[in-house]
C-alpha cells in the first residue's frame, strides 16, 4: 500500500499493555492503528471511529474476545472481526465463529507477515461488503422511484381511459352512432381490459408499499363482499362459501382482500364454457394460531408442468383466456408479507384447489 492510499484502520483490544506496544511498533508504519486494554476502551473507540478491522484477544478478564465480538457483531456490524488467542481452544474458536461471526482467528505469538495478510485480506472483504451495500441501497432507492413512476403514470392512465368509457356509454344510450360491425363494442371491451391490466399495477404498488395493520377479520363478510363483486363476471357461478370461525382472527384485511380477490376472480374467469355446473368452493377454518383457507374450482385447471412457474410474474398458463400474468404474483408477494403460504393442486380439465394457511396475530395483554 503507497502512501497516497487510505490507510486501513485497526483496533486491537488486549488486556496486556506488551501485546499493544508490540502491534503499534509493528503495523503503525503500515495501518492506522488504535489500541484497547478492555472491551469497554474498545467499544468507545468503534463509537467514535469507522475502523475498518478489529483484532481481540480471547483471553481477558473482565470478558473474552467471543463476548466481546458478540456485542460489536451487533453494535458495530461493519468491521471485519479476528481473534487473537495464545490457546489451542477450540471451543472458544467455535464459539467466536457462530457468535461473534469473526473472519478468522491467529496463534499468539503471531507471524508479523501472516497477521498483515489477513489484515489487507480482511479490509478487501470490508470493501467488497461496504460497496454491495451501497449498490443495494442505490437499487432500492432506484427501484423505489420506478414503483412510483408506475403507480403515477397508471393513475394518469385511467383518467383518458373513464372518459373512452363515458363517452361509449353515452353513444350507447342515445344511439346516435351507426356500428353494424360492432366496433363500439369492441373498443369497449379493450378499453375494459386495458383498465384491468392498470388496476393490478395500482394493486401491486399498493401491496408492496402499504404498511402493515392487523384488525379483527371477519372472513364470512369479506368473502360474501368479494364473492358478490366476483360474481358479476360470471352469474351463472354456484358460490359455496364454508366458513368455521369460532376464535377471533386479527390480520392484515387489506392483504386479505387482495389475496382473496385475485384468487376467485381466477377462479371465475378461467371456468369451463361447456360446464353445465359451474362452481367455485371456499372453505375456512380459523383456530387461536393460525386460518387454513381452501379456494377451489372446477375450471379448466392448470398443466402440470407450469404448476412451478404459475407465481412468477407475467407468467400465464393458457392463452384461452386473457389476463396480465400479475394476479398470482400479487397473491404469493401479499402472503409472504403477512407470513402466510401457499399451495395448489390442479389437474388440467377437471379444475384447481389452492391451499393458503394465515397466521393469526392476537392481541398481546401487556401485564402492569
Amino acid at each position: 500500500m503507497n502512501n497516497s492510499e487510505k490507510k486501513i484502520k485497526v483496533l486491537y483490544v488486549d488486556d496486556e499493555s506488551n501485546n499493544l506496544l508490540a502491534f503499534q511498533a509493528s503495523f503503525r508504519r503500515i495501518f492506522e492503528v488504535y489500541t484497547a486494554n478492555s472491551a469497554a476502551d474498545g467499544l468507545r473507540i468503534l463509537n467514535d471511529t469507522d475502523v475498518h478491522v478489529v483484532i481481540c484477544d480471547q483471553r481477558m478478564p473482565q470478558s473474552t474476545g467471543v463476548e466481546f465480538f458478540q456485542i460489536v457483531r451487533k453494535a458495530f456490524p461493519g468491521p471485519i472481526r479476528m481473534l487473537l488467542t495464545g490457546y489451542t481452544d477450540a471451543e472458544a474458536i467455535v464459539d467466536a465463529i457462530n457468535k461473534g461471526e469473526i473472519y478468522r482467528y491467529i496463534k499468539k505469538p503471531w507471524d508479523e507477515l501472516e497477521l498483515k495478510n489477513a489484515i489487507q485480506n480482511a479490509y478487501e472483504i470490508f470493501i467488497t461488503r461496504r460497496q454491495l451495500k451501497d449498490k443495494i441501497t442505490e437499487l432500492e432507492k432506484t427501484n423505489d422511484e420506478l414503483n412510483r413512476f408506475v403507480y403515477s403514470t397508471s393513475h394518469d392512465l385511467r383518467s383518458p381511459l373513464a372518459s373512452i368509457m363515458g363517452i361509449l356509454n353515452l353513444a350507447h344510450m342515445e344511439n346516435s352512432v351507426q356500428d353494424p360491425n360492432g366496433y363500439l363494442n369492441m373498443i369497449e371491451t379493450c378499453v375494459k381490459r386495458m383498465d384491468g391490466f392498470i388496476q393490478k399495477i395500482i394493486e401491486y404498488y399498493k401491496s408492496i408499499r402499504v404498511e402493515d395493520e392487523y384488525e379483527d377479520i371477519d372472513f364470512k363478510v369479506m368473502l360474501n363482499e368479494i364473492v358478490e363483486i366476483c360474481s358479476m363476471q360470471n352469474r351463472n357461478i354456484q358460490f359455496n362459501i364454508n366458513v368455521d370461525q369460532e376464535s377471533k382472527f386479527r390480520g392484515d384485511a387489506f392483504r386479505l382482500s387482495v389475496i382473496f380477490n385475485n384468487l376467485v376472480s381466477n377462479a371465475v374467469k378461467y371456468q369451463k364454457a361447456s360446464e353445465d355446473v359451474q362452481w367455485v368452493r371456499i372453505d375456512v377454518k380459523v383456530d387461536e394460531k393460525k386460518a387454513i383457507i381452501l379456494i377451489e374450482d372446477n375450471g379448466i385447471g392448470i398443466v402440470e408442468q407450469y404448476l412451478n412457474n404459475i407465481f412468477k410474474m407475467f407468467f400465464r398458463s393458457t392463452n384461452d383466456v386473457t389476463g396480465l400474468g400479475i394476479g398470482l404474483y400479487i397473491v404469493k408477494e401479499a402472503l409472504g408479507r403477512i407470513g402466510g403460504e401457499i399451495s395448489v393442486h390442479s389437474v388440467y380439465g377437471e379444475g384447481t384447489q389452492f391451499k393458503l394457511a394465515v397466521p393469526n396475530h392476537p392481541y398481546v395483554k401487556i401485564e402492569e
